[in-house]
């Protein structure tokens, strides 16, 4: 039906046609900042009085767009239109559901760079970032439609004799689908359309910081025809609207990515059957790491290794939940790699990536973000020596300069506690043994990376390293889809696998289904 799937390639900004289109796509959507933008529940569109103020993390005063502020009143609607629609949607044939993902893909692939430059004003996401996003919210797309073509043909069982017997996967019902503001467009349509392709309904509450940019997709929904309440949007207070969706009796299922506590709230909410409630909800749950790139005495290419590990720990200001926060060091390699890890940090430029000059980090997503990095950069200076702090950054914005604190303890907090920016703490270790119980010593368990030259010691992370995303002499972020399915162990959720073969099931339930001949 479709041809096989490939990755959507990325583009070279350095090169000066991009680099223009860049900059023509960045003032287009210039002229558009400020909008407001409605509730969109079943074929309705809801102005409600309030709204979620969107601003530019590095431009404070610059308004990104102003989003309808839902109430508990609205997600009952929200659940209420969903859960009519289910019973007509669960019923579309997957061919046809997987051909809405295609027509989503093809349209967001020739605006790929527009809805860059919406990413470089909403988040401070660097051209490359932005750009990395969105390729891999077509990837997403283009993925699970094929994924539900392969799965609607059902699983093989074994033939019985005088029996026919399939086993199918059915649609769950209504899901929430809560996702993160760091990448506000390709885990937002990754959780989405997995779930709306699967034959669920779903009502989509993005996160408080980046509305706009899930409002644009939901925009590009509608472009493709997809019918009214499969895809309702509810932006709203995770205490209020997040809580009074997670808690419904009609909700089938939540798929959740953020934080820790906010997760372990939905895990333990979603476990309480509500009056009326005739099913255990399933969670879908990504809940962030502490990753830890461990480079040991037998790796030779010093300068590789510092480049991958500048690229994990301050790629999106280290606002990634697969952020390198954590390098651990061989004692023979500590100061040749830590001293070229310095230099390259020191060089990297801070700026408004929705300026006219490319930059290599922007700024991090508000204020409270700020202000909890540098507590956490104050305890690091306490914990350990900082070798790279208080750099120059640009003022009207949400800057937090690349930091560096070498001669850690593993048992330091800011070598323990989620920090969620450009703060990298530096821990030695005396040798493999050590430098592998030091990586698997949190209570995270989603990437991390090995350099090592020696073949026993690469096989042995293959077995021992237990993070859900392992990588072999190369950086710690940057997965693919269906290259390296995503998700985490231990306190980093389920490992759902997003981007995986064995995903789209975790939005379906098996069914057996046997006839007599």
């Amino acid at each position: 039906m479709f041809t096989p799937f490939s990755n959507e390639p990325y583009v070279d900004f350095t090169s000066p046609g991009p680099r223009q289109q860049m900059l023509e796509a960045i003032e287009s959507v210039r002229a558009k900042l400020g909008r407001t933008y409605p509730l969109q529940i079943g074929d309705k569109r809801i102005e409600t009085g309030a709204t979620i103020r969107s601003i530019n993390p590095a431009k404070s005063s610059e308004t990104v767009g102003l989003v309808a502020k839902a109430t508990p009143a609205h997600a009952e609607q929200a659940i209420v239109a969903a859960a009519e629609m289910f019973p007509c949607w669960s019923r579309v044939p997957a061919e046809a559901r997987a051909r809405y993902l295609v027509r989503a893909a093809a349209l967001l692939r020739r605006r790929l760079l527009e809805f860059s430059a919406w990413m470089c004003f909403e988040e401070s996401k660097t051209w490359p970032e932005a750009y990395a996003d969105a390729c891999e919210a077509v990837d997403f797309m283009e993925f699970y439609a094929r994924e539900m073509v392969r799965l609607s043909h059902g699983q093989p069982v074994t033939p019985y004799p005088g029996e026919e017997n399939e086993y199918r996967y059915v649609p769950l019902g209504v899901g929430v689908v809560i996702p993160p503001w760091n990448f506000p467009l390709a885990i937002c349509v990754g959780m989405t359309t997995a779930a709306i392709v699967t034959g669920n309904t779903v009502v989509l509450k993005p996160a408080s910081a980046s509305p706009v940019i899930a409002a644009k997709f939901v925009e590009l929904m509608n472009e493709v025809g997809l019918p009214p309440g499969v895809l309702n949007f509810c932006p709203g207070s995770g205490g209020e609207v997040g809580d009074a969706l997670v808690l419904h009796p009609k909700t089938r299922f939540i798929a959740f990515t953020g934080s820790r506590d906010v997760g372990l709230g939905i895990f333990e909410k979603a476990a309480r059957v509500q009056p009326g409630q005739i099913w255990l909800k399933r969670t879908v749950l990504e809940m962030g790491g502490k990753d830890a790139i461990l480079v040991d005495e037998t790796y030779e290419d010093v300068e590789f290794a510092a480049q991958s590990i500048v690229a994990s720990a301050f790629g999106f200001q280290g606002q990634k939940c697969s952020a390198c926060s954590r390098l651990i060091l061989h004692d023979r390699q500590y100061d040749r790699v830590l001293s070229r890890v310095v230099e390259l940090a020191r060089g990297l430029t801070i700026g408004n990536p929705a300026g006219p000059s490319y930059y290599d980090m922007g700024a991090v997503i508000d204020e409270s973000a700020q202000r909890k990095i540098s507590e956490y950069i104050a305890i690091g200076k306490r914990e350990g020596r900082a070798v790279l702090a208080d750099g120059k950054v640009p003022d009207g914005g949400y800057f937090i300069p690349p930091t560096i604190i070498a001669e850690v303890r593993p048992d330091a907090r800011i070598a323990q506690e989620e920090i969620f920016g450009p703060l990298l703490a530096v821990i030695r270790a005396r040798d493999f043994d050590e430098g592998l119980a030091i990586a698997n010593g949190t209570v995270y368990g989603l990437t991390g990376a090995l350099f090592s030259n020696d073949r026993g010691r690469l096989e042995r992370a293959r077995q021992e390293f237990h993070v859900g995303n392992l990588y072999l002499n190369r950086k710690c972020t940057g997965a693919l889809v269906d290259v390296q399915p995503f998700g985490g162990f231990n306190m980093s959720g389920t490992n759902s696998k997003a981007g995986g073969r064995d995903y789209l099931p975790l939005f379906m339930q098996g069914k057996s289904i046997c006839e007599r001949l």
